[in-house]
C-alpha cells in the first residue's frame, strides 16, 4: 500500500489532486492511503513552498498546480 499525502489548505486545486491520485491509484490497481495535510505549520515543516503539493511514501514528489496524469502513475508505480 502507498502512503500519498497532499498538502494544501484543501481548497478545489487539492480536492482535485486528491480525486485525480484516487483516480489513478483505481486504474493501476494500486492501494492507497490518503492524508491531506491542511496545516500551514506541517506544509511549512515538509518542505513545501507552493500548493497543491504531494508526496508518496514520504517523498515529496510534487508543489504548485495539477499534478500531470502520467507522472502522477509513475509515483504511484515505484
Amino acid at each position: 500500500m502507498k502512503t500519498v499525502k497532499v498538502y494544501g489548505p484543501g481548497c478545489k486545486r487539492c480536492e482535485a489532486t486528491e480525486t485525480m491520485i484516487r483516480n489513478a491509484a483505481a486504474r493501476l490497481g494500486i492501494e492507497v492511503e490518503i492524508e491531506k495535510v491542511t496545516s500551514a505549520q506541517s506544509i511549512a515543516a515538509a518542505g513545501v513552498m507552493s500548493t497543491p503539493a504531494v508526496s508518496v511514501d514520504g517523498k515529496l514528489v510534487h508543489a504548485g498546480g495539477l499534478p500531470d496524469e502520467t507522472r502522477l502513475e509513475q509515483w504511484l508505480k515505484v
